[in-house]
């Protein structure tokens, strides 16, 4: 039990009147003094699903299904002495550490037969890259994802999770997300706006998230969720689906929120019911076909998840086109990158899938949908840096190692747990059953890419960014 989480009378009262009759005050309270079930998604960029449950069985892994996500699993382990975020697996981008009610959102999204997975697609408020990396396993890196955090000081973790989750097909932009109906009106086949909020839903795994909890608060946090939700419809194409989503409970952040857009739009736009999304939906459906779910319901974090379809365009009278710098970037020329590309399968057995940029000594990798926005939209990142150039040709980098060293059919070396540690210790290693190679070679972990490194005689020299380097407490 959480007896130190800090539920205020003020905000109890306040969840009281507003609670669903059905439900139970006291099983609210228990719930919210109750840990969190940890819970993952298995990023299926890397792995299958079956694959992942099998090659943890032997750990004593026990993955208990998540209803509301194919990929989504409640675990318990036998033996955590090892952190979970040190584990083989998490470092090899095969899940993701996600609570389970945060992955409702994108299955929302998804569960549309519009959606487009080759489409242009824009998460407003990503980071720190949960439902971001979600969406793009369900692209399977096709299209383009626009990924936009307005906090620069989460840019550096979103970056890093797209990086070890093998995402390619994102570009990265750091704004106010109200942002993107004034400069890309009607440009997004599917939008999730997962919207800042007062975090009500979260006080299970944050004893103190209600600790400067008010209703003035609240109201002031609707006020910018709307123009958001504004935003971000007129930045939907006709025809396109737009979810909405908080981790909160409060009506004013929640339907009220949907329904000033409705107010305002009318029947340019439908809400969808949600209630046969999964099964045992219905339990936690308003009459206006929203999943509010409280926290007792399903043992889980609160959240809030409507989808709407737009029906036709609207006047818009936010669109004002943004200034943009020199773009940085030069289409990297034929004569270049296809023999760069040919080199690369040749070494490794894989072609890496995109449209190559150059800038200075970078040589970049774009999602192949990027022209639709290039000269619209400044970013902050865009797709993967494939390479760093240098007078005597290039070195792959460690982010192209991720998101392509797993389907190499050559020039990798796969290393015993022993040899593992070392190499995520940031150490050189010595690969005992392995002939020695030549130039740079893929490391992997029981066929899942770990890094790169180089062949200097017998030893794989290391070249794990030092950042990534961790302690000896690591693997299973």
């Amino acid at each position: 039990m959480h007896d130190n989480t800090y539920l205020p009378d003020h905000f109890l009262r306040h969840i009281a009147a507003i609670m669903p009759a059905h439900l139970s005050m006291d099983e609210f309270v228990a719930s919210c003094r109750r840990p969190l079930r940890r819970s993952i998604r298995v990023n299926t960029l890397k792995i299958s699903v079956a694959a992942f449950v099998a090659r943890m069985q032997p750990f004593g892994w026990q993955l208990d299904p998540v209803p509301w996500c194919d990929t989504g699993f409640w675990l318990s382990r036998e033996d955590e002495s090892v952190p979970l975020g040190n584990t083989a697996e998490h470092l090899s981008g095969l899940f993701y550490i996600q609570e389970a009610s945060s992955m409702l959102p994108v299955t929302a999204l998804f569960a549309c037969e519009q959606i487009r997975h080759d489409g242009m697609l824009l998460d407003a408020a990503a980071a720190p890259g949960s439902k971001t990396t979600q969406i793009a396993a369900l692209m399977g890196n096709q299209g383009m994802l626009v990924a936009n955090e307005y906090s620069s000081s989460r840019l550096k973790v979103l970056s890093a999770n797209l990086q070890r989750c093998g995402v390619t097909n994102v570009g990265m932009t750091h704004f106010d997300a109200k942002v993107f109906g004034q400069w890309l009106p009607e440009t997004f086949d599917a939008i999730l706006l997962d919207a800042p909020c007062s975090g009500e839903g979260t006080v299970r795994k944050d004893e103190d998230a209600l600790r400067n909890w008010s209703i003035e608060s609240i109201d002031e946090i609707a006020a910018v969720q709307q123009g958001l939700l504004e935003s971000a419809f007129h930045a939907l194409k006709p025809g396109g689906v737009l979810v909405y989503s908080t981790c909160t409970l409060s009506l004013q952040e929640n339907q009220a929120v949907c329904q000033s857009l409705q107010d305002k739009f009318g029947d340019a736009f439908s809400f969808d019911s949600l209630a046969d999304l999964f099964p045992a939906a219905e339990k936690a459906c308003t009459p206006e076909g929203y999943l509010h779910v409280w926290p007792q319901i399903f043992d889980s974090e609160g959240f809030f998840v409507a989808r709407l379809r737009k029906q036709h365009s609207v006047p818009n009278t936010m669109f004002k086109p943004g200034k943009l710098g020199k773009f940085p970037f030069l289409p990297l020329p034929a004569k270049e990158s296809e023999p760069m590309l040919r080199e690369i399968e040749a070494a490794f057995g894989v072609v890496p899938q995109g449209n190559l940029f150059g800038r200075s000594e970078e040589i970049w990798l774009f999602p192949q949908l990027f022209e639709q926005v290039q000269g619209k939209l400044r970013f902050d990142r865009i797709g993967l840096k494939l390479a760093e150039t240098f007078k005597k040709g290039y070195r792959l980098t460690h982010e192209w190692a991720l998101a392509y060293g797993d389907g190499a059919s050559k020039g990798f070396v796969e290393l015993d747990i022993a040899d593992a540690r070392e190499f995520m210790m940031g150490r050189d290693v010595w690969p005992e059953q392995e002939a020695a190679g030549t130039g740079e070679v893929i490391v992997r972990y029981q066929g899942h890419t770990l890094g790169m490194g180089k062949w200097v005689g017998s030893r794989v020299k290391n070249a794990l960014p030092r950042e990534l380097v961790r302690d000896n407490n690591l693997f299973v």
